[in-house]
């Protein structure tokens, strides 16, 4: 009886001290809710609702001319609440699959069954911010908005459109580099990070909902504050001509198997940037900008450095362009190592102004040697005044350090003033020769270099950047007219004179650098490695532009800076010019007068296509068959004749002056192959006119 006691005894306290427990419970959850309800629900929305950063609008970076190089485009992030109020169970299940079908079509990123069986799933789990779409744009969203369930609107159909951008550069990888990336993007570069502060705007604010999974939605729109745009950057860079640079970089990197190699224009009174190529050969052969060789890389110049040597020589009067210089066969020792000229034999005795010229490494470290070896300071301090030991300050980052050697330096040697005299031992980045070229031509002042001339806000002027002068004069006007008479003749008589023309006048320096192969000096297994380099200006007599090149690691045995470098300046040059009429002005009121009264060469064709150019151009044609379809054409004082194309099957028609279009069709029509070799009208065919075609399985048309 005593047991039974106890056992109830325990079994009424335990149910007593639940009951008291759940009584404690029910109360605190009464106070919860009645008494701290207001305190715990503005709790609770503090921690799910928070202000969310909205980035703004980067502002555009755009060409000279006002056409755009980088811009931000509207995109569109898509989710779906798929338990908005408008989606009751039956308007979701009608229109659910139409839906699908054209989200997959109009995407075609998934199945309309994925579309489909992933909206369904996340309505079973509440999901009130599906994502849909990522970078949806602006004319994708029109057509999404027209969508099943979606055309009932944000509350009723669910769709949630948010609105971001997206970085875009309309001319794809023309002048990339330079361009640059973001902050968001790696770790910024070119003019992107360099106007940063201009370009990103200022943030807005939205409240946002916190869902589950870390996902966050917007809320309340009516109190979100707006982010203000980013201003546009307007820069120097022509894109016609850059993308004629990064082509024929490419053209020539490739025909050469070069490494990497960097093109520069700059307009000689304004020091503005105009085209700036940087081209690296990759893993898989083919050739990107992938870094800024035109500033970031210092190394050593080469003979393009020779101008420097020049310009101390001249200055201090230790020499004149007439003076003359033996520089033997072609070599010469200096302590333990032998210097050489390119000439096999050498040059002899020559002129100042001649070993300049044909590039002598001894005549340039023999006037050195003799006029500094006892004073070297003096040869150094020529090039700090040059601005040589100095980097630019160019906005864009990741601009080299260059190095020009002093006297107390712990690196200095017999060796060293000589070997800076032809452009070693020294460290200078292209952009540094180019600015230095400049100068010469532009009697003198030397300009910074120039990639934005102002800053815009919605077309309206916010700044304006001006040119910069670093130096108002680097040199005497009598040494500044010897060195352009030097660079003059260097394209007339020495080096680089496979860039010589009738038309106009180039002055300029061919450089061609062996270069150190890292730890293994200037010389590795596989052999040496050179750098071949061409910097100038044009038109000579009064110069407009400076152009620098750079190839570095031409193979083919073929590493000159005439052949290498120099086609590409000659390329570039001849676009400039041809395309810019206050520097061809004089030459084409030279040509006009020997050309206004001639009728132009014309084609040989089809008759239809020549006389609606002959009527276009107003020129006058003499027709001795309206019913012939192909007809030769001949120019006389005064107008254009036009005679049938003698057509028989099976015999070869006299094609010559006719176009490669025109004279496929003929032959192919009576079912002969054509092999066409070079451009332009027909010169020669294979089968002479009037020789029957029977039996003839190919004809071959040289072109030119």
């Amino acid at each position: 009886m005593d047991r039974r006691k106890d056992i109830l005894w325990r079994i009424y306290l335990i149910y007593f001290l639940t009951a008291v427990f759940s009584l404690m419970i029910i109360y605190k959850i009464f106070h919860i809710q009645i008494a701290e309800g207001d305190k715990w629900r503005e709790m609770s929305n503090a921690i799910s609702t928070q202000l969310h950063k909205v980035e703004a609008n980067r502002g555009n970076i755009l060409a000279n001319d006002g056409t755009f190089l980088a811009v931000s485009v509207p995109v569109y992030e898509l989710r779906m609440d798929t338990k908005a109020e408008g989606l009751k169970d039956k308007i979701f299940n009608d229109k659910i699959d139409s839906l699908a079908y054209n989200l997959a079509s109009l995407f075609k990123d998934r199945s309309a069954n994925e579309y489909r069986e992933r909206i369904r799933k996340a309505r079973i789990q509440g999901n009130r911010y599906l994502l849909i779409k990522r970078n949806v744009t602006v004319s994708e969203l029109k057509k999404v908005q027209k969508f099943p369930l979606f055309n009932l609107g944000k509350v009723d159909g669910g769709l949630i459109a948010i609105l971001k951008s997206k970085r875009i550069k309309p001319y794809g990888n023309l002048a990339a580099r330079t361009i640059g990336k973001e902050d968001g993007e790696t770790q910024g570069l070119g003019l992107e990070k360099a106007y940063d502060k201009f370009l990103r705007g200022e943030e807005g604010l939205r409240m946002m909902e916190k869902l589950g999974g870390n996902l966050w939605r917007p809320v309340d729109p009516e109190n979100t504050i707006d982010p203000i745009d980013g201003f546009d950057i307007y820069t120097t860079i022509d894109t016609r001509l850059q993308d004629v640079a990064e082509s024929e970089l490419e053209r020539q990197l490739a025909l050469h198997q070069a490494g990497y190699g960097c093109v520069i224009l700059m307009e000689v009174k304004t020091g503005d940037i105009k085209a700036i190529a940087n081209l690296k050969r990759e893993s898989d052969g083919r050739y990107y900008e992938s870094f800024n060789y035109a500033i970031g890389e210092a190394s050593d110049p080469g003979s393009t450095f020779k101008l420097a040597t020049m310009i101390a020589l001249l200055e201090d009067k230790y020499v004149k362009l007439d003076d003359k210089i033996e520089t033997g066969n072609g070599t010469f020792q200096i302590y333990n190592h032998k210097l050489t000229d390119s000439k096999r034999g050498g040059h002899g005795t020559i002129t100042v102004q001649h070993g300049f010229e044909v590039s002598s490494n001894i005549a340039m470290a023999k006037m050195v040697l003799k006029n500094y070896q006892n004073k070297p300071q003096q040869f150094v301090d020529h090039l700090i005044r040059l601005h040589l030991n100095q980097p630019l300050g160019i906005e864009i980052p990741g601009e080299a350090t260059p190095t020009v050697k002093s006297k107390t330096d712990k690196g200095w040697s017999g060796l060293t003033l000589p070997m800076m005299s032809i452009g070693y031992e020294v460290l200078i980045t292209p952009m540094q020769i180019l600015t230095l070229y400049n100068a010469i031509a532009n009697n003198g002042t030397m300009m910074k270099p120039r990639f934005v001339k102002e800053i815009r806000n919605r077309g309206q002027l916010v700044q304006t950047f001006h040119s910069t002068i670093i130096e108002e004069k680097i040199c005497s006007d009598q040494t500044l007219k010897a060195c352009r008479t030097m660079l003059e003749g260097v394209v007339e008589n020495g080096t680089a004179q496979n860039l010589k023309n009738s038309v106009y006048k180039i002055a300029g320096k061919t450089g061609t650098a062996v270069i150190a192969n890292n730890n293994k000096g200037y010389r590795s297994p596989s052999g040496k490695i050179y750098r071949a380099s061409f910097c100038g200006y044009f038109p000579a007599d009064d110069p407009k532009y400076t152009c620098m090149v750079v190839v570095n690691a031409p193979s083919n045995n073929v590493y000159y800076g005439n052949v290498v470098a120099g086609p590409i300046f000659k390329a570039v040059s001849d676009k400039v010019y041809a395309s810019a009429f206050d520097i061809n002005q004089n030459y084409y009121e030279e040509r006009k007068g020997q050309f206004s009264n001639r009728i132009p060469d014309c084609k040989s064709g089809l008759q239809e296509d020549i006389l609606v150019v002959l009527n276009k151009l107003n020129i006058n044609s003499k027709i001795a068959d309206k019913t012939s379809s192909f007809v030769l054409a001949s120019s006389s004082e005064n107008l254009v004749v036009l005679n049938p194309l003698v057509q028989n099957e099976n015999i070869m028609p006299d094609l010559r002056g006719m176009g490669a279009k025109d004279a496929i069709f003929i032959l192919e029509k009576n079912g002969v192959h054509v092999k066409i070799n070079g451009k332009g009208v027909v010169r020669q065919q294979s089968i002479s006119p009037g020789l029957p075609l029977v039996n003839i399985a190919e004809v071959v048309l040289e072109l030119s």
